[in-house]
């Protein structure tokens, strides 16, 4: 028997409508429960597994956003060999592994944010993610830059709850190779 999963809205809201300080704790708690409940696993990251259409890029295979924009709650698939770009976003965010292994890597800015287009990034460290891991959390801005993504050789899904945004933009895009940071509107 399947057990079908609907993530529950008043829930989530609640989260998004809290303080960033509290909201974060709650939002990793809620991400990791999620990827716990075996409801969830079958109805809404297993058959992912078998449906991986084009193994080149990763994607987001179910969004879940209300019209308001108070919340964001992705499931993302990684491929094996693929990731994000160095970024951050305009929100606080929590996610958690939910299959396979992800990499986070995480940066520090070194410059003052004074200059237009230029960011100057230092790697702070890194960290595998697996199931039963717990969560990783993100502050807005310069305080979550970050990539993730899966180096390894297996297939990886991983659960992702944005909170509202705090600014027009979705964040930002870093490119350190030229010490270069833009604006991303779009997600």
């Amino acid at each position: 028997m399947t057990t079908t999963f609907t993530p529950s809205a008043s829930k989530l809201r609640g989260i998004s409508e809290l303080p960033m300080e509290s909201a974060l704790p709650r939002a990793a708690t809620f991400v990791a429960d999620l990827v716990r409940d075996a409801g969830f696993l079958q109805s809404l990251v297993l058959p992912f597994v078998h449906e991986v259409e084009d193994e080149s890029d990763w994607y987001v295979a179910r969004h879940y956003e209300p019209d308001d924009g108070s919340y964001s709650l992705k499931i993302f698939v990684w491929p094996p060999g693929t990731g994000t770009n160095i970024h951050d976003h305009s929100s606080w965010g929590a996610y958690t592994c939910a299959l396979g292994s992800v990499l986070e890597e995480r940066y520090e800015r070194l410059d003052d944010g004074s200059l237009d287009e230029h960011a100057r990034l230092e790697k702070a460290w890194q960290l595998w993610w697996s199931p039963g891991d717990g969560a990783s959390t993100v502050l807005p801005g310069d305080g979550g830059i970050h990539r993730v993504g899966n180096p390894g050789e297996e297939l990886a899904v991983s659960v992702h709850l944005y909170g509202p945004r705090l600014e027009e933009i979705d964040g930002r895009d870093y490119d350190p190779s030229r010490d270069y940071v833009c604006d991303r509107r779009e997600d």
